[in-house]
């Protein structure tokens, strides 16, 4: 499986890239440093997965995740955070995200994560008990 890595810093780039490429069925395709990029490499590559932090410079993640999802619709996407909070899922879900994982717990739940969404589910966190300690996640 192919997967796009968008996010403002190269250590986390390089991080997620790490995680993802110890299974030897994912591959990371490409990497993009803003949104703007991320939806060119995305509409040019068409990967099997997207992972998009939220916020990076000339195009926030939510913007591209909502550009990615009007021209390829099924391609899944999972937004990537330093916060978490009901809004902040809750903004994931309006631009038809697939999933979301706070940066602080991608070493735990990255690769749970993109299972669920390459096998066609969502992976939001459980934003009533977010915030407290806990990393529960909803998988639907």
């Amino acid at each position: 499986m192919r997967i796009l890595i968008a996010d403002d810093h190269e250590v986390v780039r390089k991080g997620v890239s790490s995680i993802l490429e110890s299974r030897k069925d994912l591959q990371v395709c490409d990497e993009a440093a803003n949104g703007r990029e991320a939806v060119q490499k995305t509409l040019q590559l068409l990967p099997d997965l997207v992972v998009l932090d939220v916020t990076m410079p000339e195009m926030d993640g939510f913007t591209a995740a909502r550009k990615i999802k009007e021209a390829v619709p099924k391609l899944p996407v999972l937004m990537l955070s330093m916060h978490v909070g009901a809004e902040m899922v809750r903004a994931s879900k309006r631009v038809g995200a697939d999933g979301f994982v706070t940066k602080s717990e991608v070493s735990e739940v990255l690769l749970q994560a993109v299972d669920t969404l390459l096998s066609g589910r969502t992976f939001f966190p459980d934003v009533e008990s977010a915030g407290n300690g806990t990393h529960a996640h909803q998988v639907g």
